[in-house]
């Protein structure tokens, strides 16, 4: 896939108000056009499929790129990097497995960004293993919860609750919480990419925020939970992965009062169906992990 192709003549670092006007000029596709592109691309790699794939996605990348403004980092920078995993995502995705593309690019999108805030903020020395990564992207989150946003040592009560909860050590946690509290990452420090007058605390999470960043820490490995979980999704019926990706895999989950209504059936009704193609996806994933040799066989 040519990324220079791909991108167009369009980058966030150019104008963020410009770019983000200009994405939104490009057209949603419906799902019979979007899976007839996505064919086009993987059968014969017809280069304008995978561009009319990307670009009608560009929005969903900005939006989720939205929701990483608190790490002190330049949000077209962000965006751009969302774009990369867009494209990975387009050039992995396989339409017969039955479900939309933005359900399967939002976990390659979320992955390419954190890995980009990792690296800008040098966790090397640090180190990077799963439980690390949670106590990066939580850390300001429970401290939220706690009330302790205040710069300076955390009470050694909070210490314990913090590493007990996220699975670490105490050292880890007053180490992560020093370099998060550091010069070049005050909560009051001017938002580099914001606007106005922004600081960095006027980003900070949303508390009620689906907290997404910790089931991508937890696992190392990604694309092999990615193609489990769209070969799972092909053992559903239609009107099973319309449910499961509308109640469990979209960034605004439908009502069952929603989805009832668009059914025509009871709300007690979807809920039996959601139960149901929720074990059926797991039951399917975990036959293909201990297939694939990714868990041991029962």
């Amino acid at each position: 896939m040519a990324n220079a192709a791909i991108a167009l003549s369009l980058s966030p670092e150019a104008g963020l108000s410009r770019y983000l006007s200009e994405i939104r000029k490009f057209p949603m596709l419906a799902k019979d056009e979007e899976f007839m592109l996505a064919k086009r691309w993987r059968e014969h790699e017809d280069r304008e499929a995978a561009e009319k794939l990307v670009t009608s996605h560009l929005r969903l990348v900005a939006k989720i790129a939205m929701g990483y403004r608190g790490y002190g980092l330049p949000i077209a920078e962000v965006i751009s990097e969302g774009n990369v995993g867009l494209m990975q995502a387009v050039k992995k995705f396989d339409p017969d497995k039955g479900f939309r593309l933005a359900t399967y690019a939002m976990w390659w999108i979320r992955a390419s960004i954190q890995e980009y805030i990792l690296r800008s903020w040098s966790l090397v020395k640090m180190g990077t293993t799963a439980a690390q990564k949670k106590l990066f992207f939580n850390l300001r989150r429970m401290k939220s919860q706690m009330q302790a946003l205040e710069e300076g040592d955390l009470h050694p009560d909070q210490v314990e609750t913090i590493a007990t909860k996220l699975g670490v050590t105490d050292d880890e946690v007053i180490s992560m919480n020093r370099r998060l509290a550091g010069p070049d990452a005050s909560l009051n420090a001017p938002l580099r990419g914001g606007e106005g007058d922004s600081e960095w605390q006027d980003w900070l999470a949303d508390d009620t925020a689906q907290d997404q960043e910790t089931e991508l820490a937890e696992s190392d490995e990604f694309g092999a939970r990615m193609t489990l979980l769209q070969e799972a999704m092909g053992e559903l019926n239609e009107r099973e992965r319309h449910i499961i990706e509308e109640r469990r895999l979209s960034d605004e989950p439908k009502t069952l009062e929603e989805l009832a209504e668009v059914y025509g059936v009871s709300r007690e009704r979807i809920r039996q169906i959601e139960v149901r193609a929720f074990e059926k996806l797991q039951s399917a994933m975990k036959k293909a992990a201990a297939e694939k040799g990714l868990i041991p066989v029962e």
